[in-house]
């Protein structure tokens, strides 16, 4: 079956394919699973980071002001 066929018949586009394909096309599954792990642990700590410096900022605001 073609390329463009099956993207068709999957409902993606040819260049999301090859993007997959290039990102993803000499790993097995176990890596696949293992980066997608990483990924996410990597966002959550993204969010943490975000989350204490706003606390860290609200702080410094808090502590700057003379009542």
């Amino acid at each position: 079956m073609p390329t463009k066929d099956l993207c068709r018949k999957h409902g993606i586009s040819d260049g999301t394919y090859y993007n997959w394909r290039s990102k993803y096309g000499g790993m097995t599954v176990s890596d696949v699973k293992r980066l997608k792990g990483l990924e996410e642990e990597n966002a959550q700590l993204k969010r943490l980071v975000g989350e204490q410096a706003l606390l860290i900022d609200g702080f410094k605001n808090a502590l700057s002001k003379k009542y």
